[in-house]
């Protein structure tokens, strides 16, 4: 009974840390959007396109606000 928990307990965590994958990077590069891709990955990670959608969204660069307005 022990050996099983020992078991569940790392895949459980390594499934959590690749679900949130998206939600961690964009944390680490300080997104503007964090908490539209947080949202995005929670509700729709689940499937593999939202979760490549998260992914793409949080790893690409943010444009800078200036830049925006003259576009």
């Amino acid at each position: 009974m022990v050996l099983a928990h020992l078991f569940f307990f790392p895949f459980f965590g390594f499934g959590t840390l690749m679900y949130f994958l998206p939600s961690i990077v964009a944390l680490a590069r300080s997104k503007r959007d964090l908490l539209a891709i947080f949202l995005l990955n929670l509700f729709l990670g689940w499937s593999v396109i939202g979760w490549i959608v998260a992914l793409v969204w949080a790893a690409k660069s943010d444009v800078p606000a200036a830049a925006r307005y003259y576009q």
